[in-house]
């Protein structure tokens, strides 16, 4: 399924490589920067003065007073409110780590107690940058330390100490080291997780209200149709009785004439829309035998040259159930149905079984099915589930290619459906105690409780 019969064609396609711009705003980071410079100085000011502690008081308040100048210029910039590209807020954090790492160099590197704050900026920066700005701020942060564990000031004590043992110091080293590639690995796959599945769900939304738009047009279009049949109808009486009235050789015989052929025209008009929407399965909201509802989710995806067969399977002679025609169910099984023409060879069912603990649609097409390694993950967003094999049915096997099913199977589960994703074996067990299509392909199964099926 592509995102282009889904979503309106200037809405932007996110996915997970494209640049993650306007992700934090300049006020955050200034309040962040504005903490660790009110935090640096406590810290300052408690080991030198309640201490007593010797520290090196110029360059420690110099680097503090930068972070503070910088803080001052960038609120200068429209107030802090400027959303930051992806590029200005590396470098942003880029800085925060590079002075704190000047803070570490004087005043005991590695060994300093706070040396683990290294870690805060490449942290923020794997939740909100890209794949590229992370792996060189983790980089940067890998350099910082080193530098640390070979270049330092000693501990401010009050008299000189034994520094750490060399096989302590590259342990701190190493342990730190090893958390900057784990943090930074770890934060940026959630948080890339938690902006797909964001992202997939917008999607779902502009999904839905594109199909609740369409429906309420039909329906729009049917009120005016019986709205404007009235008035209509009492004009074409007009007109009826001016031509009937008016003498032959009078000059506004032809234009009365014109009237009433436009008259007519208007209500065949009318008449056109009126059954328009019963054509496309009556109102939205109207709740529709189970076979009808497959055939008006399936009508704008058909293509001529694949066969489409709905299968009727009730188990135990009960009666065909109705399902509400909300958009939710006609773009969730409509958008199965479509998948399943892309990729079908010659054919395409839809089995549609019912008892009376529930109901099942089953999509099958005879194509290549979904890869076996990928059937675990089906209905995550932004997962190309048959790309490997969509070249030769002419498919890009894009990397949005999932986003289809992922909208499709969130729609329908919000009717309270449970949605399944298989490939067919090559001899299929019965649906409904009836066999279906074999062979090689792909099965979506969806299914409703009666409690569910017929609301």
């Amino acid at each position: 399924m592509t995102l282009a019969n889904t979503l309106p064609a200037a809405l932007p396609v996110p996915t997970q490589w494209s640049q993650p711009d306007g992700r934090i705003t300049l006020r955050t980071l200034i309040l962040i920067r504005w903490v660790a410079v009110i935090g640096q100085l406590a810290a300052v000011a408690f080991v030198n003065l309640g201490l007593g502690f010797p520290l090196p008081l110029g360059p420690v308040l110099a680097a503090i007073s930068a972070s503070a100048l910088l803080n001052g210029v960038a609120m200068a910039q429209r107030g802090g409110r400027l959303r930051l590209a992806d590029r200005d807020a590396a470098l942003y954090l880029s800085y925060d780590m590079l002075q704190l790492t000047l803070l570490l160099y004087l005043t005991g590197g590695l060994s300093n107690p706070f040396a683990i704050l290294l870690l805060a900026p490449m942290t923020v920066g794997a939740a909100i940058l890209s794949r590229y700005s992370t792996v060189l701020l983790t980089g940067l942060n890998l350099i910082c330390l080193t530098a640390l564990a070979l270049w330092h000031f000693p501990l401010p004590w009050e008299e000189p100490v034994r520094s750490m043992a060399p096989l302590y110091a590259f342990g701190v080293w190493l342990s730190l080291s090893v958390s900057s590639v784990f943090i930074a690995g770890y934060v940026f796959r959630v948080a890339a997780e938690a902006r797909r599945f964001a992202d997939a769900l917008a999607a779902s939304q502009v999904a839905l209200a594109r199909e609740q738009r369409l429906g309420a047009l039909g329906a729009l279009a049917a009120a005016a149709a019986h709205e404007l049949g009235s008035p209509l109808g009492t004009i074409a009486v007009v007109a009826k009785e001016l031509a009937h009235d008016l003498p032959s050789d009078s000059p506004y015989t032809e234009d009365v004439e014109l009237l009433q052929s436009q008259v007519m025209r208007c209500r065949e008009i009318l008449a056109d829309l009126a059954r328009k929407p019963e054509a496309d399965g009556g109102d939205p909201f109207e709740r529709l035998p189970l076979t009808a509802l497959i055939e008006a989710a399936a009508a704008p995806h058909r293509q001529g040259h694949i066969t489409f067969v709905v299968e009727s399977h009730p188990v135990g002679g009960a009666e065909e159930p109705f399902l509400r025609r909300s958009p939710e169910i006609i773009h969730g099984i409509g958008n199965f149905i479509q998948n399943a023409h892309q990729f079908a060879r010659q054919k395409v069912t839809v089995a549609a079984a019912w008892d009376g603990r529930g109901v099942t649609i089953t999509v099958m097409d005879d194509g290549p099915g979904f890869p076996p390694h990928l059937l675990g993950r089906i209905g995550e967003p932004y997962l190309s589930v048959r790309g490997d094999r969509a070249g030769q049915h002419g498919h890009t096997g894009g990397s949005h290619m999932g986003l289809g099913i992922f909208i499709a199977q969130t729609l329908l589960e919000k009717t309270g459906a449970s949605v399944q994703y298989a490939n067919n074996p090559p001899a299929d067990p019965p649906v409904g105690g009836h066999a279906v299509q074999g062979g090689t392909g792909a099965r979506i199964s969806v299914r409703w409780k009666t409690i569910n099926a017929k609301k």
